[in-house]
């Protein structure tokens, strides 16, 4: 039986996009760039990590991990695949902080979008904490 590994986010820019995730994410974090990382991207070309075409963020043990990947074109359509997070209001409002922006409101969710447009949904943003 398969079991989920990796999440793979095509974006324009994938150092932001991770940091913005890694802000959502309870237990995400950017992986750490050691010096055989920088030396790896240095001979492809890619002086600063900012630059980076692939990004990963690591997640709690067990968790899946997610890439993030430049790809030249960009988002031109709803997702065919979303997020679900859990959530209070409060959560929402501190998702709208960090960039995301509200696409659609219904009691039992709401539907955003990220800094690049990819859609994502928090469950039950008017459940009390």
């Amino acid at each position: 039986m398969a079991r989920l590994r990796d999440i793979v986010v095509d974006c324009a820019h994938p150092a932001s996009l991770a940091r913005f995730w890694a802000a959502v994410l309870d237990g995400y974090a950017v992986a750490p760039y050691d010096q055989d990382e920088l030396d790896r991207l240095r001979a492809e070309g890619v002086l600063d990590p900012e630059d980076d075409p692939t990004v990963l963020l690591e997640g709690p043990v067990g968790a899946p991990s997610m890439f993030f990947q430049l790809v030249p074109e960009p988002k031109t359509a709803k997702n065919r695949l979303h997020l679900d997070l859990d959530g209070d209001e409060g959560e929402l409002d501190r998702l709208l902080s960090l960039g995301a922006r509200v696409l659609n409101r219904l009691p039992e969710w709401v539907t955003l979008a990220d800094p690049e447009g990819n859609e994502f949904c928090l469950m039950n943003p008017r459940r009390p904490a």
